[in-house]
């Protein structure tokens, strides 16, 4: 018997006040600016002629907002879940720092990147290689070491990695089960996750990623 093809959309949500102002937002709530709305709305229409039946969001606010740009082409929606296992990565003690403090006490050693220096990949890539000119190449690469260990109060990458593969696993059980296309709308290092799981790359690729504002992300599920 031939097997059926069902379809993940996966996408990261419209910019926020936080995003926009340069600062490491994580679990703290915060809506969409014009701009968010304007990616939001970019991504509404990459799958307005799509078929999603089941739609996954987070409790954070900024994520349910984008999905709601995304359903208003899909009527067929009759399911949303809320699934926290693609909440953003938690910074911990760095939420409300802005990137250029950062930054800052980055270039005068008084972060201890054994367990913050991971947090440049959460970065504008902008202000990712003002932090390399401070280090030099070697001494940059040599800061990701630090996926295994957590923001101080917060999350490390192996953290969310953990819950992101709880919830594929969950998610390709469901979708086996309802035979159902399904949009998830996410943040930048949950998506920074699945993607290194479904992709297979390893986990130096993945953190050298930046994941756009406007761009969806398919993968097919056999069935």
């Amino acid at each position: 018997m031939k097997k059926k093809v069902f379809k993940i959309y996966l996408f990261r949500h419209g910019r926020t006040v936080y995003n926009v102002n340069g600062l490491f937002c994580g679990h703290k709530h915060t809506r969409l600016v014009l701009r968010g709305k304007r990616d939001a709305k970019k991504i509404s229409k990459k799958l307005r002629d799509k078929k999603i039946q089941v739609a996954f969001h987070t409790s954070l606010p900024r994520s349910k907002q984008t999905l709601n740009y995304v359903l208003k082409f899909h009527s067929e929606c009759k399911k949303i879940i809320i699934d926290d296992r693609m909440i953003e990565r938690s910074y911990g003690d760095l939420e409300g720092t802005t990137h250029r403090q950062f930054i800052e006490k980055i270039g005068k050693r008084s972060y201890d990147l054994r367990i913050e220096g991971d947090a440049i990949e959460n970065l504008e890539p902008k202000f990712r290689n003002k932090v390399e000119k401070f280090f030099g190449e070697e001494e940059y690469e040599a800061i990701h070491r630090g996926y295994d260990v957590a923001a101080p109060n917060g999350e490390s990458f192996a953290d969310v990695e953990k819950r992101v593969k709880k919830f594929i696993v969950y998610l390709k059980n469901f979708m086996k089960k309802h035979k159902v296309n399904v949009a998830i709308s996410a943040h930048g290092n949950s998506i920074r996750l699945f993607r290194k799981i479904m992709e297979n790359v390893s986990r130096e690729d993945a953190i050298k990623w930046f994941i756009p504002y406007d761009k969806v992300f398919e993968y097919d599920l056999k069935i």
